[in-house]
């Protein structure tokens, strides 16, 4: 990195000792301005390479726990969406494509566990989805 001081002379930093500089200026901003920093890094976060500041590292990391997270989320919603609709037609509970989008539909575990429960013992749909 190199970064202009009085004008022609240049000062040449390795990017550990920019990194701590970073730091520097990064704890004494405000939280609007870190905010909006932290927004402009994670747009850029494919094109930065090499070592990154601490509170750059964490907001990354935040980034990708988030993502983890969302994903498991996702899974754990369409396995239960995929055993319901296995355990109705094992139970032989008919059920028409109403009732297959509103399956499909669901984002919500807590429903979702309910139907399942609810197929234990159920004749019709409206047994299962109440």
């Amino acid at each position: 990195m190199t970064v202009a001081v009085d004008g022609d002379s240049r000062l040449h930093l390795d990017a550990a000792h920019a990194a701590v500089y970073f730091q520097i200026v990064y704890d004494g901003l405000r939280e609007p301005l870190r905010r909006a920093l932290e927004a402009l890094i994670m747009e850029r976060q494919s094109e930065l390479k090499g070592v990154y500041p601490p509170f750059a590292q964490a907001i990354f990391d935040r980034g990708e726990s988030e993502g983890e997270l969302k994903g498991e989320i996702r899974g754990e919603i369409k396995g239960k969406r995929d055993a319901l609709l296995r355990l109705v037609t094992r139970a032989g509970v008919a059920i028409t494509d109403e009732h297959r989008a509103r399956v499909a539909a669901c984002s919500d575990p807590a429903t979702l566990d309910r139907w399942l429960e609810n197929v234990l013992g159920a004749k019709t749909p409206a047994d299962v989805f109440t």
